[in-house]
C-alpha cells in the first residue's frame, strides 16, 4: 500500500532486499548500458568529471566536452595546475560555470591535501569543493565499492516508485526518508556496487522516465509499488516550484582592426553570480544608456543585432546587442572610457564587471584563451 509513514517506507524497503539489488545488477550486467566512456573505467579522476558533466546536462552534449577536456587535462594534476580562464574556456557551453570554477578548487585540493589521490571514502569526499553527496556516493561506489546510494533526481524518482513514498520531496525531511530506504536495499556484496550504481541511472535515464514509463521491460516491474496502484506517473510527489525572473540588458559588441584580425572588446564579469568570472561584451542597462555612452556620431554608427533570449534555469535574459567597429585611433580614447567607466560606480550597470581587455576572434575560436558564455560565443562565433 502506498503511504507517506517513513516507518511503512522503510519495511517496504526491508522486505524487498535484497531481491530489488539482485535483479538489478543482473539486469545491469546484461542489458544495461556500457558504451560510454566514463562507464570503461574506475579512474575516480574521469569518474568525478564525468559525474560533474552529467549535471543537469545530457549525456549526449557532455560527449564532446568530457574527450576534449581529457585530452587538454588527462590528469587531476593537469587541471589543478592549468589557468582558471582556461579551464572556463575550455567549459565554455556547458552551462552553470559554477561546477567549472569548483572542478578547478576540488582538483587543486585533491592535489594539494591529498597527494593528487581522490579519498575512498564518500564522507571525505564530499569535504572537497563542489561534490556533493550524490557525486560523493557515486565516485565511492563506481570506483571504491563504498556500500552507499547515489540520490540524484533519477534516482529519487526511481525509488520512490519502486517503494511507493507519496511525501512530498520538496520537503528536506521526507528527502531524508528516501535516502534511509536506499540504503535499506543496498546489495549486500560490496563488489556488486558499481553494476548496482550503473543499473539505477539506466533505469532513470531509460525506462522509469518522468512520462511514460516503460513498465513491462523494467526488472523492478513485479516489485514496484507505483505501477502495481496502475499510476506510476504520479510519483514522485514534488510541489515546490522554481520561481523564474527575467532580466534585460544591450550589449555593446565593439570591433577593431589588429595585426592579428578583428579584436573584440570583452569585460570580466565578478566570480559569483549568473556567468561568474566568465568574459562578455559591455553591458548596459537600456538602449539609451548604452547611446549615451558611446555618444554621436558613434551610437548612429551601431548596427542592431538580432536579440537573444537566453533561457536559464531561473532566469529568461533578454540580450540586444549592438555592433560597432571603430578605428584604432577611436580604439584608443574608448578603451580608456570603458576603464574608465569600470572603475565608477556610477557608470556600472546593474551587472558589475570587473576588468576588460581586447581579444582577438582567432584566439577565442582555439578554447584557451578566455570563457565564454555559450550566447557570446555563437554571437562572435558564428
Amino acid at each position: 500500500m502506498s503511504t507517506d509513514s517513513e516507518e511503512v517506507l522503510l519495511h517496504t524497503a526491508q522486505q524487498r532486499q535484497p531481491v530489488l539489488a539482485e535483479r538489478l545488477v543482473a539486469w545491469q550486467r546484461a542489458e544495461g548500458r556500457h558504451h560510454l566512456p566514463w562507464q570503461q573505467t574506475r579512474d575516480p579522476y574521469r569518474v568525478w568529471l564525468s559525474e560533474i558533466m552529467l549535471q543537469q546536462t545530457q549525456v549526449s552534449t557532455v560527449l564532446g566536452y568530457y574527450a576534449r577536456f581529457l585530452e587538454r587535462f588527462p590528469t587531476v594534476a593537469d587541471l589543478a595546475a592549468a589557468p582558471l580562464d582556461e579551464v572556463l574556456a575550455m567549459w565554455s557551453g556547458l552551462g552553470y560555470y559554477s561546477r567549472a570554477r569548483n572542478l578547478h578548487r576540488c582538483a587543486q585540493a585533491v592535489v594539494a591535501d591529498h597527494g593528487g589521490e581522490f579519498p575512498g571514502r564518500a564522507e571525505v569526499l564530499q569535504t572537497l569543493p563542489g561534490i556533493g553527496p550524490s557525486t560523493a556516493a557515486a565516485v565511492a561506489s563506481f570506483c571504491f565499492d563504498e556500500r552507499i546510494s547515489i540520490m540524484d533526481g533519477n534516482v529519487k524518482r526511481v525509488l520512490a516508485r519502486v517503494l511507493g513514498w507519496e511525501a512530498d520531496l520538496s520537503v528536506a525531511a521526507h528527502e531524508r526518508s528516501l535516502m534511509r530506504a536506499a540504503e535499506r536495499v543496498l546489495p549486500v556484496q560490496s563488489a556488486d556496487m558499481p553494476s548496482y550504481t550503473q543499473g539505477l541511472m539506466d533505469l532513470g535515464a531509460t525506462l522509469c522516465t518522468p512520462r511514460k514509463p516503460a513498465c513491462l521491460t523494467c526488472p523492478w516491474s513485479e516489485l514496484c509499488v507505483a505501477r502495481a496502484t496502475g499510476e506510476p506517473e504520479r510519483l514522485p510527489v514534488k510541489t515546490r516550484k522554481l520561481k523564474r525572473g527575467s532580466r534585460e540588458h544591450w550589449w555593446l559588441w565593439l570591433a577593431r582592426p589588429s595585426s592579428d584580425g578583428e579584436q573584440v572588446w570583452l569585460e570580466q564579469l565578478p566570480e559569483t553570480g549568473v556567468w561568474a568570472g566568465l568574459w562578455t561584451l559591455p553591458l548596459f542597462d537600456d538602449e539609451a544608456a548604452l547611446s549615451a555612452w558611446v555618444g554621436e556620431p558613434l551610437a548612429a554608427a551601431m548596427e542592431p543585432q538580432p536579440r537573444i533570449k537566453h533561457v536559464l534555469t531561473h532566469l529568461d535574459w533578454c540580450l540586444h546587442p549592438r555592433r560597432l567597429v571603430i578605428s584604432a585611433a577611436q580604439a584608443d580614447a574608448l578603451t580608456t572610457a570603458l576603464q574608465a567607466r569600470q572603475a565608477d560606480p556610477a557608470q556600472r550597470p546593474s551587472v558589475v564587471t570587473e576588468q576588460g581587455r581586447w581579444v582577438a576572434l582567432s584566439a577565442l575560436s582555439e578554447r584557451t584563451s578566455v570563457g565564454l558564455p555559450a550566447p557570446v560565443r555563437k554571437l562572435l562565433l558564428p
